[in-house]
């Protein structure tokens, strides 16, 4: 069963960073995709970044070149670094594994 968990999110300034985590209770190593996701209010989940076991990456075109996702095995946890950040990421945002449920998520907010 997967019980995914994210967190790192917060309120943090135009042009800021924030690094989300996201672990699950089992290995996470047993999946073949790590998605991150995002959603505003009254919109649906958007893509944000995936990463397959091969190591191959995606991006929403507007993350690109900001967003980074990385998985880490030993410590069982999938990671996206985001990088000068801009009050459209606002949002909250959640992993999946390939087509697990969706964990709680974790708000990210960008205001000065």
């Amino acid at each position: 069963q997967v019980q995914l968990v994210e967190s790192g999110g917060g309120l943090v300034q135009p042009g800021g960073s924030l690094t989300l985590s996201c672990t699950d209770s089992g290995p996470i190593h047993r999946f073949q995709v790590i998605w991150w996701q995002r959603q505003t209010p009254g919109k649906e989940h958007e893509f944000v970044a995936s990463i397959n076991s091969r190591d191959v990456t995606v991006y929403l075109p507007s993350v690109k070149g900001r967003f980074t996702i990385s998985k880490d095995f030993a410590q069982n946890t999938a990671y996206l670094q985001m990088n000068n950040l801009n009050p459209e990421d606002t949002a909250v945002y959640y992993c999946r594994l390939d087509t697990s449920p969706y964990g709680q998520g974790t708000q990210v907010t960008v205001s000065s």
